[in-house]
Formats: structure tokens, sequence, C-alpha cells
């Protein structure tokens, strides 16, 4: 019986420390006023209860993306989201003094999530949408990678040993799964890669799935094409990656 104790509490001990290594979040809501002459904002974020600097890191890292998507006030200088839903607001009282017949109200909705996490690595990935007025709103999405350990936010080229010769991978895999001809011009389907060079998107980001490699509308195709999404296998990039990726 004690065996069978001590064995349970072996088990129990190791399920903590593993679980241990996540960070634990809480959603929050941030919205806009309800009036008939507001703008109309939602934003859902994690948030990073634990006290460390990687904790600090993210929060610091998702307001400052939000922050970024909502200003449109160059008097107000958002340290907020508040703030900034604020500064969304102005812009659009200011447009409304100049175009006061313009029917259409501005909206912005921005959502947050954890696409992945292990002892080294936690990527989210932050999807918004906006109008501004115009024929069609806009949608966005961006990754922010964090080293876990050292408590840093990842810039793209942070996450490969060798970022051309990753990049040179990619292409290959970009070629074939967009039936790109594997030599001449990358834009001989129709893609606007500038110079007709290929290069990295943007976004970059780890998901379940995969490492997500996501081109925006616009970065390399029309609007009419949306998003050209990549996904490569953990497997077939574990040489390319500097970080080293738990099991």
């Amino acid at each position: 019986m004690k065996i069978k104790f001590a064995f349970i509490f072996i088990v129990l001990f190791l399920w903590n420390c593993k679980n241990d290594e996540r960070i634990t979040f809480e959603p929050i809501v941030f919205t806009s006023e309800n009036c008939s002459n507001c703008p109309k904002v939602t934003i859902q974020i994690p948030k990073a209860l634990d006290e460390s600097p990687i904790s600090a890191t993210i929060n610091n890292s998702l307001q400052e993306e939000v922050i970024s998507m909502l200003i449109y006030d160059d008097e107000i200088e958002a340290t907020n989201i508040e703030e900034a839903i604020l500064s969304f607001k102005n812009g659009y009282l200011e447009l409304k003094k100049i175009y006061p017949d313009e029917p259409v109200g501005w909206e912005a909705d921005i959502e947050g999530k954890v696409t992945y996490e292990d002892k080294n690595i936690l990527t989210i990935q932050v999807n918004s949408y906006s109008f501004t007025g115009g024929a069609h709103g806009f949608s966005s999405t961006r990754f922010l990678n964090f080293d876990k350990a050292k408590g840093l936010e990842l810039e793209n080229m942070e996450l490969f040993k060798d970022s051309l010769e990753f990049q040179n991978f990619v292409e290959g895999k970009f070629r074939a799964q967009e039936k790109i001809p594997a030599t001449g011009s990358v834009n001989a389907t129709g893609f606007m890669f500038e110079n007709d060079e290929f290069y990295l998107p943007q976004n970059i980001g780890f998901t379940q799935e995969g490492l997500q490699l996501f081109y925006e509308q616009y970065e390399v195709a029309s609007y009419a094409d949306g998003p050209i999404i990549l996904t490569l296998s953990y497997k077939e990039i574990k040489p390319y990656l500097k970080l080293k990726m738990a099991s």
C-alpha cells in the first residue's frame, strides 16, 4: 500500500510540475461606451496573471499592439487601452465634423488568443477587424512570439538560426503549395512580390498545427485573394529553429 501511495504521489508531482510550466491567463474585455454617435469597439485579449518577467512582457506587448491598432487622434498619446479607445472615438468625431452627412459609423473588433505554448515558447495571435469608411473594412492578423526563459518578445528573424537559409527552404514549400514553377519568376502565377523576389511574411507564429507563415491581404497578392497562409510541420522546420521546442 505504501508503494502504491508513493507512486501516486510521484505521478501527481510530475503532473503538477509539467503544468506549472504553463502561464496562467484570464480573458479581459474592453468595450466602447454605448451611444448613438460613438464608434463600436470590442476588445478581448488574454492577460497573464503570473508575477514573472515573461508575464509582464506579454501584457505590455499585447497592450502596445492594441494601442497601435486604435490610434487616430494625434493629440492623445495613449498609454493604455482605454485611452486608445478614446483616440479611436475622437478620430471618428473629427471626421464627422468634416463630413456630417456620412452615414456609416466606425468599428473595431480585436481578439487575442494563445495558439502555442511549451516550456520555451509562447505565441499569441491577435486578429483584428476595423472599418473607418471606404469600400470595405480591414482585417489583420499578428503573431506575438515570446522566449519564456528570457522573458522577451522575439522578432521574426530571432526565431531562426539562419534566416536566409530558412527563407530559401520556405520558398520551395511556397512554390509547391501555390503551384508556382520551381524555377523562374515567383510572380509567374499572379503574385506581387516586390522586385519579383520571394520573402518571408511579416507575420510568423507557432500554432498547434505547425509554424504558420501568414501573408496579409495586399502583402503579396490582391485584396480579393485574401490572406495567403503556409503552415509547416515542426518536424521539417526543426533544423532551422533557434529555440528548442519541447517534445
